[in-house]
């Protein structure tokens, strides 16, 4: 038994073949060795890692909407309001004396809101030999495809629910024409972003927004903002910028907002995230702020028919099996604009 000198070697000749450029010390089989049937596999010389690199991805939408399932392939999902009115109004007009001979009267009016839905799909195709090949090595080809589809279902996701479709004439949580835009006010150095602000300013401006919407509201308790998105430069500064230059503090600028905002001081819940929507959404592309109330009174997203292996089928003629795969969502849902409001120049 003869084995294939794979010692040490310049890029010259060996065992009769050309070494390679840039291939010094790579063992290489002779025609004659490769023969003879008694060469070790490349594979059988490798340590195979077990696990798949796959691309690097980032959505956020579950964490920032509420998601309701089920509904079928409907085209639109929609939701009642309803507003009441009062003869006289519900302060001096309900005040009644003796001997009056009639009560006001309270009316409600009902209206629908109708929201667009549409249809996701995606397909994907195995070929017959590679799904052969695919079991020889003990991979899953389909496996690996439909991990692929579902990726691209999360990013479609996502985009509708931050920004929408232009073409469908959609929006979404950062894009919603119906919120009010505000430019965030200019701190003692100069210039509206929260790099160039103390601490302090960075929270007025959060306060401020939040009040700015929960008056929108009417000042109702269950409206208080209780969300905000951020670019994820802004949000890492705060994560990572301690509150005082001058005394070493483990406490961060986030840390300090957290503790000290108006939603947490008024015992609500609250919660700051980035996201890379709210880069460049504002007037003019600058940076956006979005301050909202993340419930599903407020806003939602319909997940009519959650994505679905639809059918499977051999294709004869092209040697493979074609798989579809579908869902049905609808647009970001927002029930009360006043409840969502952005703030530009962060």
């Amino acid at each position: 038994m003869s084995f294939v000198n794979v010692g040490k070697f310049d890029a010259g000749v060996i065992g009769g073949a050309q070494a390679p450029q840039g291939m010094a010390g790579v063992p290489v089989f002779d025609a004659t060795a490769v023969a003879s049937g008694n060469a070790f596999l490349v594979s059988e010389l490798e340590k195979r890692d077990p696990d798949i690199r796959k691309p690097l991805n980032n959505f956020t939408y579950p964490r920032d909407i509420v998601i309701d399932v089920g509904g079928g392939w409907a085209d639109y999902a929609s939701a009642m309001t309803v507003g009441y009115g009062m003869t006289g109004g519900a302060g001096e007009g309900a005040v009644q004396a003796g001997g009056a001979n009639g009560i006001p009267i309270v009316q409600a009016s009902l209206s629908k809101g109708v929201y667009k839905a549409h249809a996701f799909a995606a397909a994907l195709r195995v070929m017959y030999w590679d799904m052969m090949r695919s079991n020889f090595v003990g991979r899953s080809l389909d496996s690996l495809l439909t991990d692929g589809v579902r990726m691209a279902y999360d990013k479609h996701l996502d985009q509708n629910t931050y920004i929408g479709f232009e073409m469908y004439d959609t929006t979404g949580l950062i894009n919603n024409p119906d919120a009010v835009e505000t430019i965030v006010a200019e701190g003692a150095a100069g210039g509206t972003e929260w790099s160039k602000k103390a601490p302090q300013e960075i929270l007025k401006d959060i306060n401020t927004a939040i009040s700015a919407v929960w008056e929108a509201t009417n000042n109702d308790e269950s409206a208080m903002p209780n969300h905000i998105l951020l670019p994820y430069a802004q949000y890492t500064y705060l994560l990572n910028t301690p509150v005082s230059a001058e005394i070493v503090t483990r406490t961060t600028i986030l840390d300090y907002i957290m503790e000290n905002n108006v939603a947490t001081k008024a015992g609500k819940g609250f919660f700051i995230g980035g996201t890379n929507w709210c880069k460049d959404a504002g007037t003019g592309q600058k940076d956006r702020m979005v301050v909202y109330n993340n419930d599903r009174r407020f806003v939602k997203m319909d997940e009519l028919v959650p994505l679905t292996r639809a059918m499977t089928n051999p294709n004869s003629t092209e040697m493979c099996y074609d798989t579809g795969y579908a869902a049905n969502v609808s647009e970001a849902q927002i029930f009360y604009p006043q409840t969502i409001a952005y703030f530009d120049g962060i």
